[in-house]
């Protein structure tokens, strides 16, 4: 079966007949104690909520997450937000779905983005710490992992690549900004910018069509499985200081910048406060270029109320072919959130 549309093209008003991936599915109660579904949905192109108001209890075993789902509706605007009401679901056999349609994946090159970062892991000046970095991009199993992870759930780089399009992101910053200021270390800095998510590897499960949180992921965090990831190579480096390897721990533990969005402590050294700034930069600039990219007409316009950053954004449609060009000719660029923002980690 052949996926017609997409969600980045769906209309307020629009009857949608298509197929789409179940990223969520909840059963729920109105009011009056009916039982309805209240599903996610999503393709290659963005997500959008759904209901089903008939027929909850017999529909419900035909759309388990991570099935694609034949269906019938009307799409509407609830609340500033694109809803499609379903009249008729189907589940699709695996078999005949082509899921290129629906997992998201990064726009860019994975080989070229990955030669780049080996080549800036490389260009760190502190012997220990480039052995460190080496230990762990030089180590195939591992980066063809890496290669493959989403940076997040949902939010920033939410698609397969994204952890390492984000990280290569953080990685030119990090460069960059240590260029501005030669106060700060720039050995230390890229350690922290290259090894930051590197516990997302574990923290999520992205080997299904949809990305969740493995048990150790929702248990233990990525911060911590990432310096437990850290201390395992540390180890194997012979004479390596300790002193410097809890200080990059103390990155990977401080990069959120606060308590409430979940990091463990707060960031004491220099490097840590450049590196809280710039993961937080890209991971804005990721999530807001995904609003522009959704929107429906070319030129300045108000987006969908954003519950990640609190706010309406004035983001700058642009049209298909502007957004073809785009991709082919310009390389990734360097692209996280709250009081009172949700995290976007």
């Amino acid at each position: 079966m052949t996926k017609k549309n997409f969600i980045s093209d769906i209309t307020d008003g629009q009857q949608v007949e298509d197929l789409f991936m179940v990223q969520e599915l909840s059963k729920l109660e109105t009011k009056a104690g009916k039982p309805y579904l209240s599903l996610k949905l999503m393709d290659k192109s963005g997500e959008m909520v759904a209901k089903v108001w008939e027929r909850a209890d017999e529909l419900e075993r035909h759309c388990p997450a991570g099935a694609v789902v034949a269906i019938k509706g009307r799409c509407s605007s609830y609340r500033n937000t694109l809803q499609l009401s379903i009249t008729d679901l189907a589940r699709v056999p695996n078999e005949d779905v082509d899921f290129s349609a629906f997992v998201p994946t990064s726009r860019y090159d994975v080989d070229k983005m990955a030669a780049e970062f080996v080549g800036l892991a490389k260009s760190v000046s502190d012997p220990f710490i480039k052995k460190l970095l080496l230990k762990f991009f030089d180590d195939e199993d591992f980066f063809a992992v890496f290669k493959k992870a989403p940076a997040a759930k949902a939010m920033h780089h939410a698609y397969l690549g994204g952890l390492l399009e984000h990280t290569l992101g953080v990685a030119r910053l990090a460069d960059s900004v240590s260029k501005l200021y030669p106060s700060l270390d720039r050995s230390l800095l890229m350690a922290g910018a290259m090894l930051h998510d590197i516990g997302k590897i574990k923290e999520f499960s992205f080997d299904s069509h949809t990305f969740d949180y493995s048990d150790s992921g929702r248990l233990v965090g990525h911060m911590v499985l990432g310096v437990e990831m850290i201390q395992e190579r540390v180890s194997k480096i012979k004479d390596f200081p300790e002193e410097l390897a809890v200080r990059v721990k103390h990155l990977l533990l401080s990069h959120h910048g606060r308590h409430d969005f979940g990091s463990p402590t707060l960031p004491m050294l220099l490097e840590g406060f450049a590196l809280n700034f710039i993961d937080d930069l890209d991971a804005k600039i990721n999530t807001i270029e995904k609003v522009s990219a959704q929107a429906k007409e070319e030129g300045y316009q108000w987006s969908d109320y954003q519950r990640s950053l609190e706010r309406f954004l004035f983001v700058k449609g642009h049209s298909a072919q502007a957004e073809e060009d785009t991709e082919e000719n310009t390389p990734p660029l360097a692209t996280p959130p709250r009081k009172q923002q949700p995290s976007l980690f």
